[in-house]
């Protein structure tokens, strides 16, 4: 009687692959039978590691504080980004002049401070979180009217912050007398040199509705993209047909596409050719879910009511009464802005910034009373 010999699981090899690996991990040794050959398949895992944004603010923008040669802080952000940002989509530059309108619409003109001061003051304060005046006098030391500065090219540094420069490019700075600025700005929480706008986290919105803009526009310029296949399995269809055919819809792309084709098959089935869209409905429905998705993105930055927008509404309902949205949006949005526009006075010594009561009666109307 020969002897039988049991082979039990614990003394099969065994070889633990890991689920997820940091490092570089070396591929785990197989066990191999003796019909195994050298190109027998093998198992291997491997990880791709977190998932990463392709941008960020911080990463883009917030550059923080460094003093440069000049003697003057970089600001945290580059202003030329946020100036060309301010025109690249109707919804983002539409906020901003929203809250300008109504701000210049309520000011009330001053000697020292006239209409078309205050409105590069206010739009500088919405578009940079920052606002220059610079105080004028004369050579007998009277007050003249102050003068508006560009918050774009306006630089401050100094050991205590307390210089400003007037830099419109790399080559011409100049120093402005200490004393004779004022500057406005909205606080951050990293710094206090320069202020940094409230809008920052709707910026990737507006960017992407600005992008899928210009997407579709080349989409339709460019002409040459696969808006669909024929699909042909008919045989009556020979080499000839086939060329002719590929030829006319060579000929359609470019300028003045999409043109009709006729197509003659005199012993051909049903469905022998068939049309299948590929980019015309997914390029059209992305578009559409992209571009409203960006514009509430926005109108959330900026806390602006659709109403006053000039948004068309995609439901039935609507949007509600404009009148009252108008008045939780001065309470709240408004009435904030000419307090801090109200600190010009402080610095100056008198009032010279002066607001009238919001009204959509006009002159001489009933004010827009929050509590109402």
């Amino acid at each position: 009687m020969s002897e039988t010999t049991v082979t039990t699981t614990s003394d099969k090899p065994r070889y633990r692959v890991p689920a997820y690996s940091t490092a570089e991990a070396q591929a785990a040794p197989v066990a191999t039978t003796g019909a195994a050959t050298s190109g027998s398949p093998r198992a291997e895992a491997f990880s791709f590691g977190d998932p990463e944004p392709v941008t960020s603010v911080r990463d883009m923008l917030y550059e923080g504080l460094f003093l440069s040669p000049d003697e003057w802080y970089e600001p945290p952000i580059p202003l030329s980004v946020l100036a060309q940002s301010y025109r690249a989509t109707a919804h983002h530059g539409s906020a901003l002049q929203v809250k300008r309108n109504i701000l210049l619409r309520t000011f009330r003109p001053h000697p020292l401070l006239g209409r078309q001061a205050f409105s590069g003051l206010a739009l500088d304060y919405l578009v940079f979180g920052n606002a220059y005046l610079e105080e004028v006098r004369g050579r007998l030391g009277k007050r003249l009217p102050f003068r508006h500065l560009r918050a774009k090219y306006m630089r401050r540094g100094g050991l205590n912050a307390d210089r400003y420069w007037w830099a419109p490019n790399y080559l011409d700075r100049t120093e402005l007398p200490r004393g004779r600025v004022v500057h406005l700005l909205e606080p951050d929480i990293d710094q206090s040199i320069y202020g940094v706008p409230d809008y920052l986290g709707s910026l990737q919105s507006a960017w992407l509705n600005e992008s899928a803009t210009l997407f579709r526009r080349r989409y339709y310029l460019n002409g040459s993209h696969a808006g669909f296949i024929m699909y042909v399995n008919d045989p009556a269809h020979d080499q000839k047909d086939i060329d002719a055919m590929r030829q006319a819809l060579k000929d359609s792309k470019g300028p003045g596409n999409f043109r009709n084709l006729f197509l003659y098959s005199p012993s051909g089935k049903k469905d022998g050719v068939q049309i299948i869209p590929v980019s015309e409905v997914a390029a059209k429905d992305e578009f559409w879910n992209i571009k409203n998705i960006t514009r509430d993105d926005q109108l959330a930055g900026h806390r602006i009511p659709p109403q006053l927008m000039g948004i068309i509404p995609q439901n039935t309902g609507g949007f509600g009464d404009v009148e009252k949205a108008a008045r939780v949006f001065v309470a709240n949005e408004l009435e904030p802005l000419q307090a801090t526009m109200r600190e010009i006075n402080e610095w100056a010594g008198e009032e010279i910034v002066r607001f009238d009561r919001y009204s959509l009666e006009g002159e001489g109307g009933t004010g827009l009373d929050p509590s109402r």
